[in-house]
């Protein structure tokens, strides 16, 4: 004869067991978003890979947009928008105060103080920041910047590669995650 407690002890051990292996499972891959990535729509990769600005929105933690939009150099890789910025920007302490979403625009709309709208209704997309701290992607976003920035890369280049040694220049990648 099964006793009432048997019963639920049995039941409890089971649905623990279950959500043990379920946790498990979660936890063993290395994420959901790594694994279900945002694909920017056509429209919008081949605006990232022509394009000589993006505009960068740091996102509050209730979603709102904060005050702080810009246009800013960047170069694309594999997809996403990473911009070489110093330390002491907006975009840089923003990130740095945990805020590590944007919505970023694609386009040349012109200074963002006389194009307050225009950007806005430009191809974007809801990003992801994270610091990129591989020296490789330096290197690529120099000799993207050579070429995309040519009439004033002589002047910028010393400048880009020095604040990068002495850590006082950041990467920061913006990957999709949503459309905007």
């Amino acid at each position: 004869m099964i006793r009432n407690w048997e019963l639920e002890l049995s039941r409890r051990q089971c649905l623990g067991a279950g959500a043990l292996a379920l946790g498990g499972l979660v936890l063993g891959r290395p994420s959901w978003a790594e694994e279900v990535a945002y694909a920017l729509p056509e429209s919008t990769l081949g605006a990232l890979k022509r394009s000589e600005f993006v505009y960068v929105s740091p996102l509050k933690s209730n979603g709102e947009e904060s005050r702080c939009h810009g246009e800013a150099w960047y170069f694309e890789d594999d997809g996403d928008a990473v911009l070489g910025t110093a330390t002491d920007t907006w975009k840089a302490k923003a990130f740095a105060k945990g805020l590590n979403r944007a919505r970023v625009w694609v386009g040349d709309y012109g200074r963002v103080k006389q194009a307050p709208a225009r950007f806005r209704a430009g191809p974007n997309f809801i990003a992801e920041a994270k610091r990129d701290t591989d020296p490789a992607t330096f290197e690529r976003l120099m000799q993207s910047f050579a070429t995309k920035y040519a009439d004033e890369w002589g002047k910028w280049e010393p400048r880009f590669q020095k604040s990068f040694d002495d850590g006082s220049r950041i990467l920061i990648r913006y990957k999709a995650v949503s459309a905007g």
